[in-house]
């Protein structure tokens, strides 16, 4: 399983929310270079990058600390946020995203991104299947369509997509432990390769998501609030052969 820290970025900060509320704002760090530097020296791999600036405002606004980052580290970014045409995923890969996160424009226009699967493929697309109470959110989580989550997930497996990062929006930056039931369904309706996040709270909830089959577990809160530090994920790293 992947141990994928997240960096949100709001006016190039890094920040976290609550429930995607962006009147809880906090800002971590002012150098989000320095946080991912800092991840990489703890073994870690991967990168979770939202630009929540972009996903409110429906276009790629930070790509500049996407390259920034992408420049001073070897790390595996996915990025998402306000990626609304091709022009914006060009963007972003350009700029040193490894993989780009579609989910409102996944929602408002399926043709379109089931052309992006087909045009960069599925190892470069990730499905953001963001959810409250199971139906799928968009546009910076402050718009509610009526589609079901695994509906959704499945609507987009049969047009060839295997990796999707399913938020529980309740869940997100609370603290309060992850949505398991919600991903143990979606584990066992879908085939996907599936990355858990949101409520991440402690070592014991990253083990339950692995023991889940997740593929992959993204952490935010935990880690700026200091509940789960760098050294507990360096060493769940090493020990658990999670980057084989």
């Amino acid at each position: 399983m992947k141990i994928i820290p997240a960096i949100d970025i709001i006016d190039g900060k890094c920040v976290r929310l609550s429930k995607g509320d962006y009147d809880t704002k906090k800002i971590y760090n002012e150098n989000p270079v320095e946080i991912a530097k800092a991840f990489e020296d703890h073994g870690i791999c991967y990168l979770h990058l939202v630009d929540l600036d972009g996903a409110k405002s429906r276009h790629i606004v930070n790509q500049d600390v996407l390259e920034r980052i992408a420049a001073e580290t070897n790390l595996k970014i996915d990025f998402g946020g306000g990626l609304k045409t091709l022009e914006d995923i060009e963007i972003a890969f350009s700029a040193g995203a490894s993989q780009v996160t579609i989910g409102s424009i996944a929602v408002q226009d399926p043709e379109f991104c089931f052309k992006l699967i087909g045009q960069f493929g599925p190892e470069k697309i990730i499905l953001g299947a963001d959810c409250d109470r199971r139906k799928i959110k968009t546009s910076g989580w402050m718009e509610e369509s009526q589609l079901d989550v695994i509906d959704f997930i499945l609507q987009y497996q049969e047009k060839g997509i295997t990796h999707v990062i399913c938020t529980d929006i309740a869940k997100d930056g609370m603290l309060e432990g992850p949505s398991a039931l919600l991903y143990e369904e979606i584990l066992n309706r879908t085939s996907v390769q599936l990355t858990a996040s949101g409520g991440i709270s402690c070592m014991k909830d990253v083990y339950a998501m692995k023991e889940i089959g997740c593929s992959g577990t993204i952490i935010g809160k935990a880690i700026y609030e200091g509940k789960i530090s760098l050294d507990e994920l360096r060493d769940f790293i090493e020990f658990e052969g999670t980057y084989i």
